[in-house]
């Protein structure tokens, strides 16, 4: 808070920097393209494909018009010797092999898409701290949930008939389901799909919630009890859009939660060893489980033994991605579905499929064993800087007693959440996955911990006078 004094030497008062206007605007603007990214397909249901393209184009354009000025006036903010130079080592492939792509239009067009999502996520890195990263995850999350909500009752009580992407008017006879926006499930048995359009990602989205809104709890953040209801709500959402893959990374999060929470506790180099045996015993045992008893799990989430259909999908992609099994046949992430190559290839419900259902397939087909091993080591990479990110003690100096930050949890949480979607979606390596990715890899990297170091200072936005930093 701004103190007022009448001495005659005495500066005017002055807000924090952090609560000026052109911060919190800056703040605003990376709420506003989460949104855009991890709701991406409710912004092409409502304005159509060429309007998420302008969108997107907009978004990035505003998102460099604020970066790159923020790192030249303070180059020191971003260091760019800790970008996540193997990811974007990827991303620099998939723009080269429009040279030898089978599908070049659809190449150019998504390496176009994964740039701006590249960008988003480094403005993001940048001019956010820690805390408020999170923050703005957060609030782009409520939104996702209430539109769902508002968007599913809006559906149910007022319109009373699914709804078509575009508003435009069903047409006459019997319509495929799957076609639908929403198809105004609130109140019965079938799955909801939100504002995002789909039942699986709406559960990811709740999912994203119900993690980032723990990890505000736990860091003691104002009005923890409106937390509470919203993670109710994410809840209610997830359970709604019953994904038996979120289900899996439910598991998956409570059991690596538990994991990084025992190896905190763990006092000498002995005590670690011995948590990481039990713990690797215990996945390699829950695998083979996982395995030997597959028919009967996936009959308790009502699937069949061909996973929905995604046995035949790798099927047909192992076929075209093993003709090229080096540089592979050409980046298209998502695979564009009116592009000759793709329209027609795969279909599921009578749609051409536009990913292959699996992140590692996905990138074989694309780039071949090159891509594969640049993707792996860039989530292998992420994977172990989040882990010693949660459970190392934040140490500069010779105090080794200070606390850990509940924020801290966040990127292992979050990674696990994506490999484990990595398996049955090609979601980590496109849109909010790669968002996840570069923004986690890059922010870690810079700040190792939280709350501490010349990036975790807040930015000056503003070039008047009364600019200034807060250390």
């Amino acid at each position: 808070m701004a103190v007022y004094s009448r001495h005659p030497v005495a500066a005017p008062p002055a807000a924090p920097a952090r609560e000026t206007t052109g911060h919190l605007l800056v703040r605003g603007y990376s709420v506003l393209t989460l949104f855009a990214i991890f709701a991406h397909t409710a912004v092409y249901n409502l304005v159509g494909p060429v309007g998420s393209v302008i969108v997107i184009v907009v978004l990035t354009l505003g998102a460099l018009g604020i970066w790159i000025p923020v790192i030249v006036r303070d180059p020191i903010r971003f260091r760019w010797r800790r970008l996540p130079w193997v990811a974007l080592g990827y991303a620099a492939l998939a723009g080269v092999s429009t040279l030898w792509s089978r599908w070049p239009a659809a190449t150019l067009l998504t390496w176009m898409l994964l740039l701006a999502v590249t960008v988003t996520a480094m403005l993001v890195a940048t001019v956010l701290t820690w805390d408020e990263i999170v923050r703005a995850l957060s609030t782009a999350m409520k939104l996702i949930l209430g539109l769902s909500l508002a968007i599913e009752l809006w559906v149910v009580l007022i319109l009373r008939h699914p709804l078509l992407p575009n508003f435009v008017d069903a047409p006459e006879g019997k319509i495929d389901p799957h076609l639908y926006w929403v198809r105004g499930n609130l109140f019965n048995e079938g799955r909801i799909q939100g504002v995002v359009g789909n039942a699986h990602q709406m559960a990811m989205m709740c999912l994203f919630a119900l993690i980032i809104f723990a990890v505000l709890y736990a860091a003691r953040a104002r009005r923890r009890g409106l937390l509470i209801g919203w993670a109710v709500l994410a809840v209610v959402l997830m359970v709604e859009a019953a994904s038996a893959t979120v289900y899996l990374s439910v598991a998956v999060v409570l059991a690596v939660l538990a994991a990084a929470l025992i190896a905190r506790a763990a006092q000498k180099p002995d005590q670690r060893r011995l948590v990481y045996t039990v713990f690797a015993a215990i996945g390699v045992l829950g695998v083979i489980a996982g395995v030997v008893l597959r028919d009967r799990l996936l009959g308790l989430f009502g699937k069949d033994s061909d996973l929905t259909g995604r046995i035949e999908i790798w099927q047909a992609v192992w076929e075209r991605a093993i003709s090229r099994p080096v540089f592979g046949n050409g980046f298209s992430s998502p695979w564009v579905p009116w592009d000759p190559a793709f329209q027609g290839w795969i279909l599921n419900h009578g749609l051409t499929v536009f990913h292959a259902h699996n992140m590692w397939l996905d990138v074989f087909l694309q780039l071949g064993i090159v891509g594969v091993a640049l993707i792996a080591i860039a989530w292998l990479a992420v994977t172990w800087r989040a882990w010693f990110f949660a459970v190392d003690r934040p140490r500069w100096d010779l105090d080794a007693s200070r606390t850990y930050s509940p924020v801290s949890l966040l990127p292992i949480l979050l990674v696990a959440v994506l490999l484990v979607e990595g398996l049955a979606e090609s979601a980590p390596i496109m849109l909010w996955g790669w968002l996840l990715l570069i923004l986690l890899s890059f922010k870690m990297k810079s700040v190792p911990l939280v709350g501490v170091g010349v990036s975790e200072r807040t930015p000056v936005i503003s070039h008047g006078p009364r600019a200034r930093q807060v250390p």
